[in-house]
């Protein structure tokens, strides 16, 4: 029996049609600290600390963090709260092996008003996993040229000029940074 000084909460289980997450599975590699989010579908929610895998907790405020210790997939129940009520959704913890990668084409060459259709792509990682690309800083970027989440560097160059421009590409939360090389003519 609970004392009187606990709070009442009331527990329900989530139903596919109900979901309290945007997204429940998230692939992480061993022995590489985590840095991710729960992320809620309404506003004001909090989360149950908890333990999703061994050396991967959440804290009350939805953060994955720690280093996972051991491969494999876990599914925990996590507790997501409105006020006095929570309700409990399965996050699946996706746990890979350090499978080491390493980037494929870095340098692309163009010309000022022709377009541009290049991919940068990796060797290595683990089977399956996508890898993401993010540009961490866009005025590096010559007008007109993007580079995509997938790794394809697109547009149509406005003018000649050597661009180098910084990117994080993540397999599995296994990342690195790099400097993509656009040789505009």
């Amino acid at each position: 029996m609970p004392s009187l000084t606990a709070p009442m909460v009331q527990v329900s289980r989530e139903t596919p049609a109900d979901q309290a997450l945007v997204e429940s599975t998230y692939y992480v590699t061993v022995g590489i600290e985590v840095s991710q989010w729960l992320l809620p579908v309404a506003k004001g929610v909090t989360f149950r600390p908890a333990y999703l895998a061994v050396g991967v907790k959440v804290d009350q405020s939805g953060r994955l963090y720690g280093k996972p210790q051991r491969a494999g997939t876990f599914v925990a129940g996590v507790q997501v709260c409105t006020g006095p009520s929570c309700r409990e959704q399965n996050v699946t913890l996706v746990v890979l092996a350090n499978v080491p990668w390493e980037p494929r084409e870095l340098t692309f060459p163009g010309r000022a008003g022709t377009a541009l259709d290049g991919e940068i792509g990796i060797n290595g990682g683990p089977p399956g996993v996508v890898p993401t690309f993010t540009v961490t800083d866009h005025d590096k970027l010559p007008e007109g040229v993007s580079i995509g989440p997938d790794g394809h560097v697109g547009g149509v160059p406005a003018a000649p000029g050597i661009s180098e421009v910084p990117v994080r590409i993540c397999v599995a939360g296994n990342c690195a940074g790099v400097v993509v090389r656009l040789i505009i003519v």
